[in-house]
Parts: structure tokens; sequence; C-alpha cells
């Protein structure tokens, strides 16, 4: 089994966005720069788009219709903040598809773990529509893959990105066999994730953090707070929405996280699902710090 590895499509710069839109091209780039600068050169992931089967696992025929549509006729979504090009569909689709392939990769002892720096990104994607920069859910497509293609029994997902992941609470929030953890700024967009939604047997968990939290908080509520579930629940794989917007630079959010917290966040769920972890890129809208968390996370994956 090789190091860990990294996912990573050209195929995301082409899913444009309007001039001053968060979500941006540049946001890979910067990740890619960035570990350039840093002279890592992980073993890649061979990506292939995810077909309507693997998105029909956690989306309504009608969304992906209606998304392939508002792609190919550059059509205006309801959802103002989620714009799409034609090339946005061939984007989704190899972000989500992406998703699976560095699951795969870590399943059948290729890879120890995986960091997939895909967009757009997904967890605010709910079943039926499409909002706060997501199309498809990544991280739930490829939770539903495993287990239906792939024997596995039990997933759990952290979601340490600044917003809550509302369209990946939905989607498991009466299954038991998965476990949701969002550790989240509130209030926030989108204005969901509190802490008395706690799922079907409990497994659902939603930490939420004041403007103004710095690394300390995030990193005990892991300790204390996630990792004792995680334990109780023992999984069998773990997915991390892994969004570095909760750092102090990042100009979407009011938290103070450090570079080197994201290492330290990582380092704590390591020993989580005997060490089966794909990390899926969402939210980190400071270029300079998305860049240099994603070396932190990456690094600390990889120990």
């Amino acid at each position: 089994m090789s190091a860990a590895a990294f996912a990573f499509s050209t195929i995301g710069l082409d899913h444009t966005t309007p001039p001053g839109h968060p979500e941006r091209p540049e946001r890979i780039s910067a990740i890619a720069d960035a570990f350039h600068g840093a002279g890592l050169e992980p073993p890649r992931i061979e990506c292939t788009p995810a077909d309507r089967g693997d998105l029909l696992r956690v989306h309504t025929p009608d969304h992906i219709d209606t998304i392939r549509k508002t792609c190919a006729e550059e059509l205006p979504y309801p959802d103002p903040d989620t714009s799409m090009v034609k090339a946005s569909w061939d984007a989704a689709l190899i972000a989500a598809g992406g998703a699976i392939d560095s699951c795969w990769a870590v399943l059948s002892g290729k890879h120890s773990r995986v960091f997939s720096a895909m967009r757009p990104p997904g967890h605010h994607a709910e079943g039926d529509r499409a909002m706060g920069f997501c199309l498809f859910n990544n991280v739930a497509v490829a939770a539903r893959w495993m287990q239906a293609e792939a024997g596995v029994k039990k997933v759990a997902i952290l979601d340490w990105d600044v917003h809550h992941g509302n369209g990946t609470q939905h989607t498991f929030y009466d299954d038991d066999s998965v476990y949701y953890a969002s550790l989240h700024q509130h209030p926030h967009f989108p204005g969901t994730g509190f802490p008395q939604e706690r799922g079907l047997n409990k497994t659902n968990l939603n930490i939420q953090m004041a403007a103004g939290t710095g690394p300390d908080v995030w990193l005990d509520a892991i300790t204390s707070q996630v990792l004792p579930e995680f334990e109780r629940f023992d999984p069998d794989f773990l997915l991390i929405s892994c969004g570095f917007d909760a750092h102090r630079l990042d100009p979407l959010s009011a938290q103070l996280l450090e570079t080197e917290t994201y290492a330290e966040m990582t380092r704590l769920v390591l020993p989580c699902a005997n060490g089966r972890i794909v990390s899926l890129l969402e939210g980190g809208y400071s270029l300079e710090a998305l860049g240099e968390s994603s070396v932190a996370h990456f690094r600390a994956l990889s120990e």
C-alpha cells in the first residue's frame, strides 16, 4: 500500500462562476500550486465521472435532470449563489465520481488515505435541489456507493466546514448506518444544524461555534465529543467534509483557526475506522489559507 494519494482534475477549472464569486476555479489552482511549492508530489487518483445510478442513491431524478438542463442551456438557477455554465455538468460529475474513486483506492488497498481536491463542493446539496455553491452531494454519493457496491456497512462523516452541511444531514438523518458529525459556526449560513437534532439512534451530532472561536475549542470538541461518538459507532470508513473556511483569514466566516489547526484536527481522527479515510474538499475562500491548510492537512493525512 502506498502513501496517501491526491485526487484532482483540471475539469474542475472549467466550472466558472461570475466575477467576484468566492467559489471560483482559482481555489483548486491554489491547492495544486501550494502542493508544488511545498514539494509534495503524491500519487494521483484516476478520476472518472459518477453515473446516473451513483447520483440516484442520493438525488431525485428531477434534480439530476434539472442540473443537466441548467448547465446545458446555461439557465439561471433558483438559488442565485449557485451558478452553472455548460462545463459545470462535467465538473460536478467528476467531483462526485472522484469521491467514489478515492474511496475505492482506499478500500482496494492501493492507497492508505486520499485527499480529493475537487469542485464544485457538495455538502449543501439536498436530494432535490442545489444550493450554497453545491450541485451534487459528493460525500453522500461516496458513502452510498460504498454501502451499495463495496460492502461497507457503517460510514462516519466528519464535517468541519464552517457552514453546516444541511444536505448531508438530511440525507442520513433517519439512517443509523451513517453517523454525521458537524462542527460549524452559528448563527451562519445555511441556518441549520442544532444540537438537539440527533438523528436515528443518535447518529447525528451538531456542534455550534460562536463567532470568534479559536483552535482550542475546535480541537476539544473533536476530542471530547466527536471521537467518543465515533468510537461508540465503530465505523468501517471515515469521510471528511473538509472545508478550510474556519481559518482566521477566510472572508466568509468569523472563526480563528490557524493553518496548523487543520493538521492537528486531522491527526486526531487518523485512528478512526482503522485509518480508512477519504477527505473531500468543501469550502475555503482565502486562496492563501486554502493552499497552506491543504498542505498541512495532507501532510497529516499521510502520517
